[in-house]
């Protein structure tokens, strides 16, 4: 190996770095910034971290400007590792891009470029008209991973959804006679809510709320925030003492239902409890999925966790709304006939929805599962 090659491996090292240092300290807002992604800012200066940021609650201040706040004045002549593009526009905050150029930054390393149309391409720009140097793309695939919640959200103009499920070895979410609880263990049933602690909304339909009678809240010791939590209930099916409207506040309670429903009797006592009603398209008694996601998208949500029963799951299977799936795995076989995606219409082998990029991880005796679903 050359002298030119060693020297660029090293820096390329080095990048790599202070950027994976900037990509732990957006994991410190995941879950708690929506709609805002949840972004990482790392201020490096003569070799050594001089401040980090990460992006605060919604209308608080983005990474980079709680990183330049902390450095003060050690932040001219240094650099800034951050995980996405600076915006360059007015919205609840000032423009990061002019923060960062009156602070006198010398170069930005740049992870990804921001989707958003309001500040693609606009935010380097900007940084490059004001002398700073930006270099593009360090670890950029890690970062878009890392960031798939919003990614989806600017795209596809809906929130990410993911599939959460428990299961038998043999595929059934519970035995013959019905029970189901629990198929998982105790450290599963934790990492679920962290899960729905991480999520802006936890979306089931009226038969699981019927038959189950959930909460659909995060019971951790000291949890930091609460999820919306949304059902789907073409007719209002939903009884008045679910448990669903006193685990947490009713407001945060969000029914999607056919149209006109939210004017009957039903509806009118469930708005006084305080739930919010969404009458959207439905035929016959299936509401349009989409539809729902796409109110989701409208309140500012960019993650929904979908904990239901088979035919729902299979619905969003059907309809290509599912972005990824985590199945926690239980070392036991059940048998019977309750195999989970049982709806799914997908006859021959050749029709199955393969999962890409695949993790299995141990928590505790289960195996969970993490994949993303390749519609064709």
């Amino acid at each position: 190996m050359n002298q030119l090659s060693k020297t660029l491996n090293a820096t390329q090292a080095e990048q790599a770095k202070w950027m994976k240092q900037a990509i732990r300290a957006a994991e410190k807002a995941r879950g708690t910034c929506s709609p805002n992604p949840f972004v990482g800012a790392v201020i490096v200066k003569n070799g050594k971290m001089i401040a980090e940021g990460w992006t605060q609650s919604y209308g608080g201040n983005h990474a980079e400007v709680q990183a330049l706040a902390k450095a003060g004045k050690q932040a001219r002549g240094a650099d800034m590792y951050v995980t996405l593009e600076p915006c360059s526009h007015q919205g609840k905050t000032p423009p990061c891009t002019q923060a960062i150029i009156a602070a006198g930054i010398k170069r930005v390393y740049l992870g990804i470029l921001d989707p958003n149309p309001l500040v693609h391409g606009k935010g380097v720009l900007q940084l490059q008209e004001a002398g700073i140097e930006v270099v593009p793309e360090v670890l950029a695939e890690e970062i878009s991973r890392q960031l798939e919640y919003y990614l989806c959200r600017v795209h596809n103009r809906r929130p990410f959804v993911i599939w959460k499920a428990a299961l038998s070895l043999d595929g059934k979410y519970a035995a013959q006679d019905g029970s189901s609880r629990w198929i998982s263990g105790e450290r599963s049933r934790e990492q679920v809510h962290r899960l729905r602690q991480e999520a802006d909304v936890v979306l089931t339909g009226s038969t699981t709320v019927v038959k189950d009678d959930p909460c659909l809240n995060v019971r951790l010791p000291h949890p930091v925030k609460q999820p919306l939590r949304a059902v789907l209930d073409a007719f209002l099916e939903i009884p008045l003492h679910a448990r669903l409207f006193n685990c947490e506040a009713a407001s945060q309670v969000l029914l999607f239902c056919a149209p006109g429903m939210e004017l009957s009797s039903k509806g009118k006592k469930l708005a006084a409890l305080g739930v919010r009603l969404y009458p959207i398209p439905a035929q016959e008694d299936k509401l349009n999925l989409l539809a729902a996601l796409q109110v989701l998208h409208q309140l500012g949500c960019y993650c929904v966790l979908l904990e239901c029963g088979s035919s729902l799951a299979s619905a969003f299977f059907a309809e290509k709304l599912v972005d990824k799936c985590q199945i926690f795995y239980a070392p036991k076989l059940i048998g019977g006939s309750r195999s989970v995606l049982r709806e799914l219409p997908l006859p021959t082998l050749e029709s199955a929805i393969n999962l890409r990029d695949v993790k299995f991880s141990r928590i505790g005796d289960d195996l969970l599962c993490t994949g993303y679903p390749e519609f064709r």
